[in-house]
């Protein structure tokens, strides 16, 4: 279990156990690259043993605390110091000391217990179940499924969720009664095996909480405070004994992240972006620009569609579970790039969340106007909506109308429009059991408007299980560390004590982002629509992946999971050129694939 983890961490194997527990470890060596830094690691008092994923980027403060209490450290790696922190103050009570991001499993020699915790946000993947009687626990579903006796028995309401929007959320995983911690949370296992997942922090909770204090600052002390945390935040995570560098696609998020170490640093950073020959998905030239502007030593490679081909065949292996995110191919090919040169890379990720980048979100601003119309009126304007074709609207445009249409139509509630909006279309929608949602944001709306509710679910939701998936799966799959300076819990916290007007202004978000990155980089450099970190599926699809994609559709059997037709239907609907299905189909031809490679049914 533990050497098929090997290529996220070849540095280092160790293993230890006694007759109840085993913790195996794989070493990605980034802080005390000598022996003082192996694992599993046992603490002072050899009462704790702990196998760690991730790094804790406030420990040399926690240290300097320990250490003025009396404890001894031999080495200078922050697994030490959360062994020492746990003897000092308790495990939960550590868990809200640490800054930064991490699966944790300690197990307790005198208690016979075993803990596991997961980071506030979800960077690091923890996955846990019981097999046969044993509880079993992994960064990653692979390591799980070598255990003797594991059922790969398939959960179908992840099936349902994958196949609708491209990710599983936690805690569901693709196989029955394997879940992911979710973030935020940790759990305590005895001899008996209760498992009671409990939050030791919450997104929701926080942001609730933050924006009843609210913040007197004016605009311009906003940007100015939030220079001075980023910037913090971006030199802890500067710390390594490892060459580092930064992903740049020339957008908002990263440019700003790396023009805060540029300025953090002595020396040039070490950047790196990709590009694509389809002009419209090339962002590498301003990426290039920006690198230029910031004096990075810039790093750039152009996907090719072979290079995506040759990646595919790999998804299966790199993800465990299905996952459709189809940014996934660049993501992976960005990362083996940016290897070649370091061990360590910080990410622009979470921007969007935090400071409202998304289209959706000033969607969403828009439509909260509709509050006050009447039920009846809603109802009509929402048939006639659904009517308008398809042409008239635009390609662009037409998902979130078509939406909007949808909410208008079928709306249910006449009490309020944002109350329908909300727990009805964008959060309970998502589950596909309804009797049993499981997760309910935030049901005041005097607190939160509907594009902060959309804004934190994305957080709690999108983000972890798409996104940050994504990148953890595709870097450790090279050896890579990412880390996400955005995806500080005390930045977190101040960003949503802020009004919304800080963040989005009429059809532009990012609004506090921008004024502080225009600081340091030109407006003409960044300010453009924003293009994400797509790749042009819609027309590989047509070419090089079409003999791909056939394939898999004609391996579909009759009775199964897919619909062999519809899917057939829709692949030709797609070829034609009139309407650009991609997308959808992407999301069933990654689960087919999977299912071929890992014998899921």
């Amino acid at each position: 279990m533990t050497d098929s983890l090997a290529y996220g961490g070849p540095d280092d194997r160790g293993v230890w156990r006694d007759d109840a527990v085993a913790l195996g470890h794989r070493r990605l060596a980034i802080l005390d690259l000598s022996p003082l830094g192996h694992q599993p690691m046992l603490s002072p008092s050899s009462r704790y043993v702990i196998a760690f994923n991730g790094e804790i980027y406030n420990f040399k403060a926690l240290r300097k605390i320990l250490e003025a209490a009396g404890f001894m450290f031999k080495g200078h790696s922050d697994t030490e110091v959360i062994l020492a922190g746990v003897e000092c103050w308790g495990f939960e009570k550590t868990l809200q000391q640490l800054n930064g991001m991490f699966a944790i499993a300690l197990w307790d020699r005198e208690q016979k217990k075993l803990y596991l915790a997961r980071d506030r946000f979800g960077e690091k993947p923890l996955y846990y179940g019981c097999v046969n009687g044993a509880f079993i626990f992994a960064s990653e579903l692979k390591a799980l499924c070598l255990y003797p006796g594991f059922n790969k028995k398939m959960n179908m309401q992840a099936v349902q969720f994958l196949l609708r929007y491209a990710y599983i959320r936690a805690p569901l995983s693709i196989y029955e009664n394997i879940f992911k911690l979710e973030p935020g949370h940790y759990l305590c296992v005895d001899q008996s095996l209760n498992i009671a997942p409990q939050a030791y922090w919450s997104a929701t909770d926080v942001a609730l909480q933050a924006r009843r204090q609210g913040s007197e600052l004016s605009f311009q002390e906003a940007v100015d405070e939030l220079e001075v945390r980023l910037t913090d935040s971006v030199k802890s995570r500067c710390i390594s004994d490892v060459p580092f560098g930064a992903f740049l696609s020339g957008g908002v998020d990263s440019s700003t992240i790396v023009a805060l170490m540029q300025k953090s640093l002595p020396q040039a950073v070490k950047t790196f972006s990709i590009g694509f020959e389809n002009s419209a998905y090339d962002e590498a030239p301003y990426a290039k620009a920006v690198a230029q502007h910031l004096g990075t030593e810039h790093h750039e490679l152009y996907v090719t569609d072979q290079d995506a081909l040759n990646v595919i065949p790999k998804l299966s292996q790199i993800y465990d579970e299905p996952f459709a995110d189809s940014s996934q191919i660049p993501t992976y090919l960005v990362s083996q790039m940016a290897k070649q040169h370091v061990t360590v890379v910080l990410s622009g990720d979470a921007g969007d969340e935090l400071f409202g980048g998304y289209q959706r979100y000033f969607f969403y601003h828009h439509l909260q106007k509709l509050h006050h119309l009447p039920f009846v009126l809603r109802q009509v304007l929402g048939a006639f909506a659904m009517h308008i074709p398809s042409h008239l609207i635009g390609q662009k445009r037409q998902l979130p109308f078509k939406k909007l249409a949808w909410m208008l139509r079928h709306s249910k509630q006449a009490s309020s429009f944002y109350d329908t909006l909300i727990s009805q279309n964008y959060l309970a929608d998502q589950y596909l059991n309804q009797a049993t949602p499981l997760f309910m944001a935030c049901e005041n709306s005097a607190v939160l408007s509907a594009t902060e509710q959309v804004m934190l679910w994305d957080t709690i939701s999108y983000l972890p299980d798409d996104i940050l998936t994504k990148v953890d799966r595709a870097s450790m799959a090279v050896a890579l560390e990412t880390r996400v300076p955005f995806l500080d819990h005390t930045l977190f916290e101040f960003l949503w004590t802020l009004p919304m007007e800080f963040k989005v202004q009429k059809n532009q978000g990012k609004v506090l982002l921008k004024e502080l990155l225009y600081r340091y980089v030109p407006k003409k450099l960044v300010d453009r629509p924003k293009a994400g970190f797509g790749i042009p599926i819609h027309d590989w699809l047509r070419g090089p992946l079409k003999e791909w994609a056939g394939d898999l559709i004609a391996s579909t059997v009759a009775g199964g999971i897919l619909n062999q037709s519809a899917l057939e239907a829709a692949f030709r609907e797609h070829l034609s050129g009139r309407v650009n299905l991609g997308a959808l189909l992407w999301n069933a031809l990654i689960f087919q694939d999977w299912m071929l490679k890992n014998n899921g049914q």
